[in-house]
């Protein structure tokens, strides 16, 4: 089962990355879009160079792509939740638990793998009913007029990997804390 849900995991994350990846690019676009948009505007370079300065000023930003880095965003987010979820890269604050006996550091980590496992479900559930909600009253983004619903759509898929991951690493940690064996990769505490 480990071994699923590690590839679920991975294969969640490697797609987030590469929506990162091209948002970083159409990030990187719009700004310079914008650039040699301001640039052709400029004031010397008019009277400079005017067949220039036209030129440049047929850049500009890409449309939408403040409504499209919101959409990815939020899916990537979703994305890289499960592969964090598994190794435990999460960060934690650990002021006491260094004086605590490791039967007791288990119990916490159990204890907040639960937690978090909620969390994200429960985030999953409200996601899937803007989901149906988006679908049902046909909002679309301002500029591009794509569906509302494609992002929530994506972020829910995201999400419900991300709670199934959660599950499995706190039934996990219950049991590692109830039988003191590792079946996680880790011992369950990030280095941070």
């Amino acid at each position: 089962m480990l071994h699923l849900v590690t590839r679920l995991a991975r294969m969640m994350a490697l797609m987030g990355g590469l929506v990162l990846t091209a948002l970083v690019g159409l990030t990187c676009l719009s700004v310079l879009g914008r650039g040699l948009d301001r640039l052709g505007h400029a004031e010397g370079l008019m009277g400079f160079a005017p067949g220039l300065a036209a030129f440049l000023t047929g850049f500009g930003p890409v449309r939408g792509d403040y409504e499209l880095v919101e959409a990815g965003i939020a899916f990537a987010v979703f994305a890289f939740l499960p592969i964090c979820q598994l190794s435990a890269g999460h960060a934690s604050v650990d002021l006491f638990t260094g004086m605590m006996s490791d039967r007791v550091n288990r119990f916490l980590i159990a204890f907040w793998e639960v937690v978090l496992a909620v969390v994200i479900v429960v985030i999953g559930w409200r996601l899937f009913m803007g989901f149906i909600e988006k679908i049902d009253n046909g909002q679309t983004t301002f500029l591009l007029q794509f569906p509302v619903w494609w992002a929530y759509g994506a972020s829910f898929v995201a999400a419900a990997v991300a709670g199934l991951v959660g599950i499995y690493c706190a039934l996990a940690r219950v049991v590692e804390g109830l039988t003191g064996r590792s079946y996680l990769p880790d011992d369950g505490r990030a280095e941070h």
